[in-house]
């Protein structure tokens, strides 16, 4: 079965349809922020400013690049605003797609929505701000879901890094404080009838404290900021 995508040839005008074949009956959805100045990483961006902000973003981009190819799924790049060519995602492992809807609940049902439309059994939901994640984290998660009816991987803020499914629950994607530390308990609950592996807990990069003892984000910090690590 082909898939029918869109394809920008001119952003303003043109778009060109485009067949993709595909290769898995997992589908790995992958939500991404466009990398602008003063648009990402806003919470950490009032400590280290937001010139460092966006390099920690895009280097957080590239490693969620680099483990998501390797997985074993058919992979979706789904942006916040719009389509990007020639960028870190290659058109040859990702298939774009930009995020619909007002909240992030009706984003991320709409994604697994038009996902589970195009024929996929499993679908898995990442960010693209965790340098904890590795691509045997991506397959274990998608192990998980054979046995399972859904996958969460929480993370240390109370919220989830990670969601897979085999089916959509609306309940998940509504009725939450998104952003804040009680998404996690709240999804659970909606899931508390349902068969669900709990992954490892990870925490994300959203303040400072997240990066300041980190080694590889020594590159990026300002100066002026004590970021000694003992």
């Amino acid at each position: 079965m082909a898939i029918l995508g869109s394809k920008n040839t001119d952003e303003r005008t043109q778009t060109k349809d485009v067949f993709h074949y595909p290769t898995s009956k997992n589908a790995l959805i992958i939500f991404t922020r466009n990398p602008e100045l003063g648009k990402c990483k806003t919470r950490l961006a009032a400590t280290i400013g937001d010139a460092a902000a966006l390099e920690v973003y895009t280097f957080l981009l590239r490693h969620t690049a680099e483990i998501s190819a390797a997985t074993q799924a058919d992979k979706f790049v789904f942006y916040s605003e719009k389509k990007r060519e020639n960028d870190l995602w290659d058109e040859a492992t990702f298939r774009k797609k930009v995020q619909l809807g007002d909240d992030l609940g009706i984003r991320m049902e709409q994604a697994f929505h038009e996902i589970f439309t195009l024929g996929y059994e499993r679908a898995i939901i990442i960010g693209s701000d965790m340098y904890d994640l590795t691509t045997a984290d991506l397959d274990h998660a998608f192990t998980q879901l054979t046995t399972h009816e859904y996958v969460l991987g929480p993370a240390e803020d109370g919220g989830y890094y990670l969601l897979g499914m085999k089916t959509i629950q609306p309940a998940l994607f509504k009725n939450k404080a998104w952003g804040t530390e009680t998404v996690q308990k709240d999804t659970l609950l909606d899931l508390k009838d349902a068969r669900v592996a709990i992954l490892e807990e990870k925490n994300d990069i959203d303040y400072y404290e997240d990066v300041k003892d980190i080694e590889i984000f020594q590159q990026f910090l300002p100066a002026h900021l004590d970021n000694r690590i003992e």
